[in-house]
C-alpha cells in the first residue's frame, strides 16, 4: 500500500533526523564504557517474500550469539547488560530498524521478522503462518506489544498468531492502535 509505504518513510525520516541522530552517539559511549562491545547488533532475519535481510539494533549483549544453532530469548538472558535491560524495557534497543524501513526491508508496523530456523518451527505448527511472508515485517506488531521478546517456542507460536489476526485486520486505523499502544508500552518502560 502507497500510504503506508509513504507514512514509513516520512516517519522513518523523522525518527533519524530528529533521535537518532543525537542518541547514536550518546548510546555508543554508554555501551562502549560498560561493555567495551559495538554500538549496533546485526542479525539475519527473513523478510517479505522470504527475502533474508539484516537487522539492526542497538547492542543490548555482550558477546556474540551463535549462528548454527541461535538461542531463544531467555537462554541468552545472562549476556544482557544492564544498560540493555534499560534498552530493552523502553525498547530503545529497536530504534535502528528505522533505518531498516527507510531502506523498504521493514514497516513501522508488521509481523516482527524471525530467524529462518525458528520461522521454520512456526509454519511446522501453525501453516498459515506462511502468508505473513506477503507483509513487510515490522518494527512493532501486535504479538510484540503482548510478547516483547519471546523467551520460548510456546510465546513465539502465541506471538504468531497475533500476528495472524493482524494480517486479516490489515488497515491504516490497525497500525494507528498498534503504534500508540507501542508508544504506551515505551514510556511505561512495559518492553522485556
Amino acid at each position: 500500500m502507497l500510504g503506508k509505504r509513504i507514512f514509513d518513510v516520512v516517519i522513518s525520516i523523522l525518527v533519524c533526523v530528529f533521535v537518532l541522530s543525537w542518541l547514536t552517539p550518546i548510546i555508543a559511549i554508554i555501551i562502549f564504557l560498560e561493555s567495551s562491545e559495538k554500538t549496533f547488533f546485526t542479525q539475519e532475519r527473513i523478510g517479505q517474500f522470504g527475502k533474508p535481510f539484516i537487522i539492526y539494533k542497538f547492542k543490548s549483549m555482550k558477546g556474540i550469539p551463535p549462528t548454527n544453532d541461535p538461542l531463544l530469548s531467555i537462554e541468552e538472558k545472562d549476556r544482557i547488560t544492564k544498560f540493555g535491560k534499560f534498552m530493552r524495557a523502553y525498547r530503545i534497543d529497536e530504534f535502528p530498524q528505522f533505518v531498516n524501513v527507510l531502506l523498504g526491508e521493514m514497516s513501522i508496523v508488521g509481523p516482527r521478522p524471525e530467524r529462518q530456523q525458528f520461522l521454520n518451527k512456526v509454519i511446522l505448527r501453525i501453516p498459515k503462518y506462511k502468508k505473513m511472508q506477503q507483509l513487510k515485517p515490522g518494527i512493532t506488531s501486535l504479538g510484540q506489544i503482548k510478547y516483547g521478546y519471546a523467551d520460548n517456542l510456546s510465546q513465539i507460536l502465541k506471538r504468531a498468531r497475533y500476528d495472524l489476526i493482524y494480517l486479516n485486520n490489515f488497515n491504516y486505523w490497525t497500525d494507528l492502535k498498534v503504534i500508540f499502544a507501542t508508544i504506551k508500552v515505551v514510556f511505561k518502560g512495559n518492553g522485556k
